[in-house]
């Protein structure tokens, strides 16, 4: 099935807030299991997380590493507004700092070039008109050996296969996550094209798995 992208942001505040009430536990936990098992010896620094959205994944990086500190990275202001409350209830707003950046739009902001220890994303790749920008922002935040994890949703080979999978998992969501769901399924990459993405950006040295019936994650050490 060919792609069919997606707009870049979620910036509607009923489209931010609706994300960020809605259950994604399982595949933000499987998120940062998986970076666990990759990683097993991080334990702290800085981890820059792009495109944060409503901030439950950088919430589980503080509290499964207590020494580490997360700068969550987003382009919609409405989800940095909800990223800043959870960290806020979460009671950990001197581990989690909010940071306003548009990837491939706007240049590298100078406190992350280099800088980071863990580069982080989950479900950002599918929203970008250029793949290569988010590649090469985690290329440009990367200290030397930082560790990288990023996860996306997984093109099916129909939209057939995709409603299904809107009705298996989102089955009492509510319509505007439905429908969010299913554009998202039809804007994603499949591994193959990730693959052929990392060799352009010589980012190589990371690779690329099916993880779950909907997502592909990709991981490696810069």
């Amino acid at each position: 099935m060919k792609r069919l992208p997606e707009p870049e942001l979620m910036d509607q505040p009923d489209q931010a807030r609706a994300y960020a009430d809605a259950d994604f536990s399982e595949p933000n936990a499987l998120f940062v299991d998986l970076f666990a098992a990759a990683f097993p010896d991080f334990a702290q620094g800085l981890v820059a997380d792009l495109g944060c959205g409503p901030a439950d994944i950088p919430v589980r990086l503080v509290d499964r590493y207590p020494r580490a500190r997360v700068i969550a990275v987003d382009g919609a202001a409405e989800m940095l507004k909800l990223a800043a409350e959870a960290a806020a209830r979460a009671d950990r707003r001197r581990q989690i700092e909010t940071l306003h950046w548009r990837i491939g739009a706007e240049p590298v902001p100078q406190r992350l070039r280099g800088a980071a220890a863990g580069i982080v994303s989950n479900s950002l790749l599918h929203h970008m008109s250029d793949a290569g920008a988010l590649w090469r922002a985690v290329r440009d935040c990367a200290a030397p050996g930082a560790a990288v994890l990023v996860m996306d949703l997984l093109r099916p080979d129909s939209p057939e296969y995709a409603q299904s999978l809107v009705d298996l998992h989102a089955a009492g969501a509510p319509e505007i996550l439905r429908r969010d769901f299913h554009n998202s399924l039809l804007a994603a990459y499949r591994p193959d094209e990730v693959a052929t993405q990392l060799r352009q950006m010589e980012l190589a040295g990371l690779k690329v798995e099916q993880v779950s019936d909907r997502h592909w994650a990709c991981w490696g050490r810069i």
